[in-house]
């Protein structure tokens, strides 16, 4: 069968993205770009660490950076994702900076990390004020608020798990929990955190109940990277995509409050933070 007469396949733009060892949800992230941008992932060198802020510390190296940009530099990506929320805050805003500068030193056109990315959706969206859902330890919870404390961002509640490992197994039902306990009265905005936690398809729903933005750290890091090469990323009903589903927009009403979320009792010997969700 001649197929000459398709001239294809139409050129593609490229997206690299230096994802940790453990990472398991690409196809969550192809989910957010559209069909004219490929994907190029790769990953970090498995070390035998369960999530914690020294993992967070290992795979953010400048030295694996390096080897990562320099990996997918024979694909000729025009803009390069480090796609770890962890790795991202741990060394607070300088050390986001840096990351994005030693991948640059390396030959990244552009760089971008999940933590840049989340600061850059929160100021796009103005919010300063919001609730935080995370799969991790309070350990790595706090070191995130630190960090966006850094940027003047305020987290008013917070829902964490007190995983270790196997983050991408958590079904959508028990994020959506979480997200109903950390918004506790007026929040401009929720954030979901780490790249190995599910959210594509819970974003529009938790939208739609709580009434305020709700962002998670595959879609920013997606939407960041793609901004780069001045396109923009897909995604069914999602504020931080749609200008029409923002508050403000006439259609989804602005910071509310969801009565059926009750503060918690600080964790015994813990009271700087909630305890896990059961």
């Amino acid at each position: 069968m001649d197929v000459s007469f398709l001239g294809g396949p139409h050129p593609q733009r490229g997206v690299g993205v230096v994802a940790p060892f453990d990472f398991a949800l690409d196809r969550e992230l192809w989910r957010w770009v559209p069909d004219e941008v490929s994907l190029h992932l790769t990953r970090t060198p498995y070390v035998p660490v369960e999530v914690s802020l020294d993992l967070a510390r290992l795979v953010s190296e400048h030295e694996t950076l390096g080897e990562a940009v320099r990996a997918l530099s024979a694909a000729e990506p025009e803009v390069l994702a480090y796609a770890c929320t962890s790795g991202s805050f741990v060394g607070g805003i300088a050390g986001e900076r840096a990351m994005c500068e030693a991948m640059t030193r390396e030959g990244a056109v552009a760089a971008v990390t999940t933590s840049g990315a989340l600061l850059e959706a929160l100021d796009d969206l103005g919010a300063r004020r919001i609730a935080l859902v995370t799969p991790y330890t309070w350990s790595v919870t706090q070191s995130l608020e630190e960090y966006l404390g850094e940027a003047g961002v305020t987290v008013s509640g917070r829902a964490y798990l007190g995983l270790t490992r196997h983050i991408w197994k958590v079904p959508y039902r028990d994020v959506a929990d979480m997200a109903r306990l950390a918004v506790r009265g007026g929040v401009d905005a929720l954030f979901i955190s780490c790249t190995n936690l599910p959210t594509y398809d819970v974003i529009p729903q938790l939208e739609a109940e709580l009434r305020v933005p709700v962002i998670s750290a595959n879609q920013v890091t997606m939407w960041s990277a793609l901004r780069r090469l001045g396109t923009h990323a897909v995604g069914p009903y999602q504020a931080l995509i749609t200008p029409s589903a923002r508050p403000g927009a006439g259609t989804v009403p602005g910071p509310g409050t969801v009565p059926d979320a009750m503060p918690l009792d600080p964790p015994q010997g813990l009271p700087e933070g909630p305890p896990p969700l059961p």
